[in-house]
């Protein structure tokens, strides 16, 4: 049986994803080129960020989002900045879950506990695994579809000179470290990966069915269910949580979904951001990426570019990179002189009739 959903599993972390939709942009936060999103910098408490969103499938998959300022929902002094890639599977509507209330969690468990901490991490993971089972219950006569429905999660939070980085499934963190003696930028990666490939440690929020057998049943569509029965879940929402005390020879971070990691290195990602300027950093790794790809397929980027949505994920999945570069001088000082962020990645707006629960509009605004 565990085989048969491994099987399963690789064909959601796989081209699959239904319907269409409309898209349309605004400069307001980010712009928008064709399928590609993209915010070229912009300042966080800790330094300064770039951010990209390219679209593959019919709907994207691929959600994110940037927040800097209190990570308290009670206590402003607790600055910081906290990113999100969340990589859908299924369809998009755990990764816009995941989107709507995880950061939500965290502030309000940062509240409770006065401080931000790995177990204040792990319990906004939790809460929002919590939250996401619920929806599926109250929609389950109407939408059982939704309890096969999941999403990998990529968290990174800086605070107080410390990043921590928490994770489940295939998306990735890579630390751009200096090394004094060359000159030289190595790439770190600080996530560890979850993925069908590694049976015992497979991870996701949502994907309820493999988690409580009572979903795995009718009225969800028989192409989903496994055979026979299960005591314990087949999947895990607990992430692995690496905690890193940020050095001075620390550079930069990438945040990105496997979809940029299929096509490109660690160390390729990291010399690209280090020889590069940072004002437009992640929409040029995307492009390296979608590179990569026409080049394996035999065709000009130029020519890829013009592929419609759905057709795209036959050459490359969904892709979102977040850079976010550590100033260690606004680390070191007050914070309040930088702006609040809070920005959503993807610039796709999902009309309403095709999502199976009402979610709000992000933040939206472009290769």
């Amino acid at each position: 049986m565990l085989s048969a959903v491994m099987d399963y599993l690789r064909s959601c972390w796989g081209p699959a994803s239904p319907a269409g939709r409309s898209r349309r942009g605004s400069d307001a936060a980010g712009r928008q080129d064709g399928l590609l999103w993209y915010k070229d910098g912009g300042q966080v408490v800790n330094g300064e960020f770039s951010m990209a969103v390219v679209q593959a499938n019919n709907l994207l998959e691929d959600h994110s989002q940037v927040e800097s300022g209190p990570l308290s929902a009670t206590d402003p002094s607790l600055q910081g900045t906290f990113v999100g890639v969340y990589d859908g599977h299924g369809g998009p509507e755990t990764a816009r879950y995941i989107n709507d209330h995880l950061f939500n969690h965290l502030r309000r468990f940062a509240a409770e506990h006065k401080c931000m901490s790995a177990d204040v991490i792990r319990k906004a993971f939790q809460a929002t695994e919590e939250g996401f089972i619920s929806v599926v219950s109250s929609q389950w006569s109407l939408k059982p579809q939704l309890a096969a429905v999941g999403s990998c999660c990529l968290v990174g939070v800086v605070c107080s000179g410390t990043l921590y980085v928490a994770n489940l499934g295939d998306s990735r963190a890579v630390l751009g470290r200096l090394v004094k003696g060359t000159g030289e930028v190595l790439a770190m990666q600080l996530s560890a990966e979850h993925n069908a490939s590694y049976e015992e440690i497979t991870r996701s929020i949502g994907d309820v069915y493999l988690k409580k057998p009572e979903f795995n049943r009718d009225p969800l569509h028989s192409k989903f269910r496994v055979q026979g029965s299960f005591r314990k879940p087949l999947l895990s929402s607990d992430p692995a949580i690496t905690v890193h005390q940020i050095q001075p020879t620390d550079r930069f971070i990438i945040f990105a979904s496997d979809g940029l990691w299929e096509h490109l290195s660690n160390q390729e990602a990291v010399d690209m951001v280090q020889s590069s300027p940072r004002n437009g950093i992640a929409r040029r790794l995307v492009k390296a990426a979608m590179q990569e790809a026409a080049k394996k397929r035999e065709m000009r980027y130029s020519d890829l570019k013009k592929i419609d949505r759905g057709v795209r994920r036959h050459f490359h999945d969904d892709i979102t990179v977040i850079v976010v570069f550590f100033d260690l001088n606004a680390m070191t000082t007050a914070a309040w002189s930088r702006p609040s962020v809070s920005l959503r990645g993807g610039g796709f707006p999902i009309p309403s009739n095709t999502l199976m629960f009402s979610v709000p509009t992000e933040l939206n605004s472009s290769y």
